[in-house]
């Protein structure tokens, strides 16, 4: 089953980090979503693609394990994986890595779903585009 992936550097922002001096706990996040926009990108999957095909993606669903502290002026490397699905889902896996320590700081995940822009309703099936996609980039759930 083949997996598409992307990375991304993030060089920790002073107004991110929290009273210690180590990342806020919920900017990762935020970084993750950096990573889904940048996997996109990357991969001929942006938002406004959705959008103008008619759909909004939603999280539904998102997990973070915390493995080690992250500090203000270090870099991390976030790594996002799509995990392909029969399901009308976009899962994505994620691993963020300090790269200024080579130790693990996060990982976790993210489930989207479809949901019509104009009747707001959820599609249990996968969208023809997103289909198209899947078969574009040999993607076989």
């Amino acid at each position: 089953m083949k997996k598409l992936n992307k990375e991304i550097i993030i060089k920790v922002r002073f107004s991110e980090t929290d009273a210690m001096g180590v990342i806020w706990h919920g900017n990762y996040l935020k970084f993750f979503e950096d990573a889904r926009e940048s996997f996109g990108i990357e991969h001929k999957l942006e938002y406004l693609d959705m959008y103008y095909n008619g759909y909004f993606t939603p999280i539904i669903k998102s997990n973070i394990d915390h493995k080690s502290t992250v500090k203000y002026g270090e870099e991390l490397k976030v790594i996002i994986t799509h995990e392909p699905s029969k399901a009308a889902k976009i899962i994505f896996n994620y691993k963020v890595v300090n790269v200024t320590t080579g130790k693990t700081a996060a990982t976790g995940s993210t489930t989207q779903v479809f949901l019509h822009t104009t009747e707001n309703q959820l599609s249990l099936n996968k969208p023809d585009f997103f289909s198209k996609w899947e078969k574009d980039n040999e993607i076989i759930c």
